[in-house]
């Protein structure tokens, strides 16, 4: 086959495959592995990985050796048939599901994958993990398909990485998205007690998960309500406020209820009128935005506040 048809024909995969074939997909269309070879040598093929080529004419992209790494797995079958497959023959799992996420700072120096069945390869940058992934772990993540983050971050805590690598993948999914916090819990269950933990108490490893991560928002929340300093007061409010807008805006909806619950605790135990009439205005709606909440509390009664602890302090200085 001349070059010229060899490449026409290979476009007809390249298309519908961010510019990648295989060698075996080229074979299956008549393209023989001397029409590969030529054109690679004359540029108008990029050999990426072994059995695997992207045509020239196409951009690299981000995660392109895991994609060829994810086609070399079942290299003879082209990506849109392996996406309706069920369960799908390859999951990108582990830290490179955690780096095609965007969660976490983990090298991934090699492609890994979870497979229904046992698979071994030769390849020393290419590891296989056995499992069948429920269709609730899986999703699809720019066009590959990848373990949820929640099982992500679990399968991360039983590859035994260290945790507060895990914790900063946590903050980063957390960031990202709502965050199945009840699924996570139960992944992390059987992999509680080697974590220190009881027995199938998956809560307490994700609340141990939580406080790496710097978002120990129980701890906070216990000490807001039990002090009735105003100084206090201030500086766990804001500890808080900071923890909610800015690490963990949506890894549950409920904790946004919870915010105001403690917040209504708190703010009846200071002996200050127009400071406690707040607590009746907070709202009681789980999905309230906590930016709003604060704003809410903040504009009528934080300059009070601020000044009450302020007279505190001189006092105690005194």
């Amino acid at each position: 086959m001349k070059s010229r048809v060899a490449l026409k024909t290979l476009a007809e995969v390249t298309e519908s495959q961010w510019g990648l074939v295989t060698s075996a997909q080229a074979r299956a269309r008549g393209v023989t592995h001397m029409n590969l070879t030529r054109l690679t040598e004359s540029g108008d093929l990029v050999r990426v990985t072994h059995g695997v080529y992207r045509d020239a004419g196409a951009p690299s992209t981000e995660h392109e050796e895991l994609r060829a790494a994810w086609l070399a797995a079942e290299p003879a079958k082209p990506a849109y048939e392996r996406l309706s497959e069920r369960p799908m023959s390859a999951v990108i799992s582990g830290e490179s599901a955690a780096r095609l996420h965007g969660i976490g700072d983990f090298r991934a120096t090699r492609s890994e994958f979870t497979t229904p069945t046992r698979r071994q390869t030769q390849r020393p940058d290419v590891h296989y993990r056995t499992r069948v992934l429920p269709e609730q772990d899986v999703t699809i993540r720019d066009g590959l398909p990848v373990t949820t983050r929640e099982r992500t971050i679990a399968d991360l805590v039983e590859d035994r990485q260290d945790l507060s690598l895990i914790g900063d993948a946590l903050r980063d999914a957390a960031g990202q998205s709502r965050l199945d916090s009840d699924r996570l819990a139960e992944l992390l269950s059987p992999l509680a007690e080697r974590n220190g933990h009881k027995k199938g108490d998956g809560g307490a490893l994700l609340n141990e998960l939580l406080r790496v991560a710097g978002i120990d928002f129980d701890h906070l929340a216990t000490r807001l309500t039990t002090t009735i300093s105003p100084d206090a007061f201030v500086k766990l409010a804001e500890a808080m406020s900071e923890a909610l807008l800015k690490r963990l805006p949506v890894i549950d909806p409920s904790i946004y209820l919870k915010f105001a619950e403690v917040m209504s605790e708190a703010l009846r135990k200071i002996p200050t009128p127009d400071l406690s009439a707040v607590a009746t205005t907070l709202p009681a709606d789980g999905a309230v935005n906590a930016a709003q909440l604060i704003k809410q509390l903040t504009a009528a009664n934080w300059t009070e506040l601020t000044a009450a602890a302020k007279s505190n302090r001189h006092e105690d200085e005194q």
